[in-house]
């Protein structure tokens, strides 16, 4: 049996071959990437299920009940992701937004999460390269680990961005599709997602896109702008030892005031209330 644990701040890598796969009902403290190197069976996901082959990746979040059920032995390869806010850490700024982006957008139904065919003949290299790495150890192996993982989360979250968003369906008009893929990107800058630049970005008047927008995702361009920003300070606030000042300047507020009336009126509590909470539960 290859069993090698390799540990790198904020994320792990592990890679097993297997016959039986150990029970694991849930995940709760981090979301993991599985990629098959070799080997069959069925991989049930949320009472779904799939069957899986070499070069399958699947993507498993922490609100997953996920299980795989293996027919000939396999070859499995894990990345796991705890604490992707830490101030040192080595995947790039770019690659957590990515990963806030895959977490939020994720689809949480059996399946490989690769759809391209050209990023299948990537990624396959990539956890070979990563394994030697693990083995190896070899000069530089850490530097070269990270431009690996980060490689890996961008080529991830590309396929990730062609699932359709959760509140819409698949006959949905794609251009409403590209909005929503748009201000989940731009979420951190808050003169690109001001109604007149989306506006503009898909020419649209400002009094129709707030039509168009409700129509297809059942509440108003703001709401939806909100609520998503909200989200994302709450994942610093439980995850992260951000200050609130560096979170209220990370989304363009004026200062840590702006922040706080700001996610008052959104969760009801301040940041620093709710993160005490959260630290006590």
């Amino acid at each position: 049996m290859m069993n090698r644990d390799v540990l790198y701040k904020p994320y792990s890598i592990h890679f097993e071959t297997m016959d039986v796969f150990p029970d694991k009902e849930s995940r709760k403290n981090f979301f993991e990437l599985v990629f098959i190197l070799s080997g069959t069976g069925t991989h049930c996901i949320n009472k779904h299920s799939f069957s899986y082959h070499n070069n399958h990746m699947f993507l498993l979040t922490p609100k997953d009940c996920s299980q795989f059920w293996i027919d000939s032995t396999t070859e499995f390869f894990f990345l796991q992701f705890s604490d992707i806010y830490l101030k040192d850490s080595i995947i790039s700024r770019e690659n957590i937004k990515r990963l806030e982006f895959i977490l939020e957008n994720a689809n949480h139904k059996p399946g490989c999460i690769i759809k391209n065919q050209t990023d299948k003949m990537l990624i396959r290299p990539i956890v070979e390269a990563l394994i030697r790495e693990g083995v190896n150890r070899d000069f530089y192996h850490n530097d070269i680990t990270a431009l690996l993982v980060n490689s890996l989360i961008a080529l991830v979250a590309r396929n990730i961005i062609k699932y359709l968003p959760q509140k819409i369906g698949e006959t949905s008009e794609s251009r409403i599709i590209n909005i929503l893929n748009y201000i989940q990107a731009n979420i951190y800058d808050p003169e690109m997602i001001r109604v007149e630049k989306i506006s503009n970005m898909f020419g649209l008047s400002e009094n129709y896109l707030g039509k168009y927008f409700k129509k297809h995702c059942g509440e108003t361009l703001q709401s939806y702008i909100n609520n998503y920003k909200a989200t994302l300070i709450e994942h610093r606030l439980k995850h992260s030892d951000m200050r609130i000042s560096e979170i209220a300047d990370e989304f363009g507020f004026t200062d840590d005031s702006h922040l706080n009336k700001f996610f008052k009126v959104q969760k009801g509590k301040s940041p620093r209330t709710f993160k005490i909470e959260y630290l006590q539960g």
